[in-house]
């Protein structure tokens, strides 16, 4: 088996396995960090009611 005849090819491979693993990863992050602007605001929404809740309970 000739080694350097195969390397062109290994190193192609490895490049594209790389770059596309790199936009997969950058488009977690994007989903992350949405997902996670959702759940803060819904958290501060909540606390938000429950503190109305306690404070303003009998008033209407």
């Amino acid at each position: 088996m000739n080694i350097k005849k195969h390397t062109p090819l290994a190193l192609i491979a490895l490049l594209v396995t790389t770059l596309s693993s790199c936009s997969l990863v950058e488009g977690i992050f994007k989903a992350g960090v949405w997902s996670g602007i959702i759940v803060v605001v819904v958290v501060l929404a909540l606390i938000i009611w429950v503190i109305s809740k306690i404070f303003g309970g009998g008033k209407s």
